[in-house]
């Protein structure tokens, strides 16, 4: 126990935060779901079992949220990790006295409110005269309405880009210059470099911004919320957490269902837990914290 005692007392802290706001909130949302607590029933629910994840499967809509789930993680996740991978290469390769202000400027979508954000896009997507877009390509419409995935998925990833931009630009800046040096010896182009030095190098930062975002993607909704509320249109853009929240918190019926929505929320719990299984096995996690077998300090 002496031995283990100062790993352990350092442990505590975290893993009460992990057991009070991850363990115990995932506990609680599989007992609601297993419920058929509502506003009418809040007083006096009933213990239904799996009769909640019946109705999902049963639902109509359902497929077609999957769906649009898949397609906004999906095409949102390239956009995000890809610009930031981009961004970071791109603003390490200048001067410093120029790589800081542009990503400094990047930064700015993430630190304005929501509200705010989505504010400017409505008035960058409008109809001509008053929207950009409609007066640089001459075709007067709303765009947000004529396009709405291609909105949601461009607003989500230039915040979701900065991220990935500060994590990939301080893994690239940690890589010893002698590496680069060895590079341009052996006469390695800048591509070169990028794929064969650094590249490999940054297969820990890329796993973290990848599974990071596929989490954050699934369970985030504000922007398609304040952007389309899930349309134009029947189910157009609803994803799995947006319909989660409707039925729970927002049901335009009044009768918000707390454990039909909590059975959403467990099976985005179960999505979540075998994406990240799969990132740990398609970026070869146990390779990745093997011990180094030679070391040069």
């Amino acid at each position: 126990m002496r031995r283990y005692a100062s790993p352990l007392l350092f442990l505590l802290p975290a893993t009460v935060l992990i057991t009070l706001f991850f363990l115990i909130p995932v506990v609680a949302t599989i007992l609601l779901s297993m419920t058929d607590i509502s506003t009418i029933t809040f007083r006096d629910p009933s213990w239904v079992g799996l009769q909640n994840y019946r109705d999902l499967l049963q639902d109509p809509f359902m497929d077609k949220i999957l769906l649009n789930t898949a397609r906004y993680v999906g095409f949102t996740l390239l956009f995000n990790v890809g610009m930031g991978l981009v961004l970071a290469l791109l603003s390490s390769l200048v001067p410093e006295r120029y790589g800081d202000p542009f990503r400094a400027l990047w930064l700015l979508p993430r630190i304005i409110p929501p509200v705010v954000y989505v504010f400017v896009w409505q008035g960058l997507m409008r109809e001509a005269p008053y929207g950009l877009l409609s007066d640089l390509t001459g075709v007067s419409r709303n765009w947000i309405s004529a396009e709405p995935w291609n909105v949601i998925v461009l607003a989500n990833g230039l915040v979701g880009a900065s991220f990935g931009m500060l994590i990939f630009t301080s893994a690239i800046r940690s890589i010893p210059t002698d590496l680069f040096y060895a590079a341009a010896v052996d006469g390695a182009t800048t591509w070169q470099t990028v794929r064969r030095v650094v590249l490999p190098l940054l297969r820990w930062p890329i796993l973290f911004v990848t599974a990071y975002q596929t989490l954050s993607l699934l369970t985030s909704f504000e922007y398609i919320l304040l952007l389309t509320d899930g349309g134009p249109g029947f189910y157009t853009t609803t994803v799995w957490s947006l319909h989660a929240y409707k039925l729970a918190l927002s049901n335009y019926f009044g009768n918000v269902e707390f454990g039909l929505g909590a059975a959403m929320a467990a099976v985005l719990v179960v999505i979540g837990v075998v994406v990240s299984l799969l990132y740990l096995r398609l970026f070869n996690f146990r390779t990745l914290v093997t011990e180094p077998k030679v070391e040069v300090n």
